[in-house]
């Protein structure tokens, strides 16, 4: 899957990093592997929440507590959020990654709770510029980056004007980054009788 020739992707580092990290990716992980366990009882073929539905989920909503339950969700939805978004670049459809970045950052933000102010405020700018397909937090969260996808004739205004309104109402200066789509990592088989570097 190619980004399309007139999409770039832009990265905006807030700047902010807040020291909640390891603990509370800890905490997630117990969260969501406690709603595992406890739907197994219903679905005993589940060994993972890519195994559930989101209406199983919510069939059994009253057994989870409200916390459990919202971080299976933000899992079950990102996990449809991703085929979705596959399904978009087989179709061509680039225009339809926008909902679905905007709704995982959401979800990242309401569900799984580990947004902040600052990525918050960077999607919210982000998504008030013309030419922006979408934007969602990327990264653990609790500071860093957004991703933002963004029409390659509007970048250039987009990095300014979201540089001048995060600045303005943070009073920090972001790092803007326009980063191309690569191939991505690739396995290199190594020459015979030349030596490896």
């Amino acid at each position: 899957m190619k980004l399309p020739a007139d999409l770039q992707l832009v990265i905006c580092n807030t700047m902010v990093r807040h020291e909640l990290a390891s603990g509370e990716y800890n905490a997630r992980r117990a969260e969501c592997e406690e709603g595992v366990r406890i739907l197994r009882t219903a679905f005993p073929e589940i060994r993972a929440l890519r195994d559930v539905t989101l209406s199983q989920l919510e069939a059994h909503r009253r057994n989870l507590s409200p916390k459990v339950f919202a971080r299976c969700r933000h899992v079950i939805t990102e996990n449809a959020r991703v085929k979705s978004a596959v399904e978009a670049f087989h179709r061509g459809d680039a225009t339809a990654l926008g909902p679905l970045l905007q709704d995982s950052h959401r979800s990242l933000r309401d569900d799984y709770e580990i947004s902040c102010r600052e990525l918050d405020l960077m999607v919210e700018i982000a998504v008030a510029q013309p030419g922006l397909i979408g934007a969602r937090m990327t990264g653990g969260g609790f500071g860093g980056c957004t991703i933002n996808l963004v029409k390659s004739a509007a970048v250039s205004d987009f990095r300014r004007n979201v540089a001048a309104a995060y600045s303005s109402r943070t009073g920090l200066t972001p790092e803007i980054y326009v980063s191309p789509a690569s191939e991505g990592t690739q396995q290199m088989a190594l020459e015979e009788n030349k030596p490896a570097m």
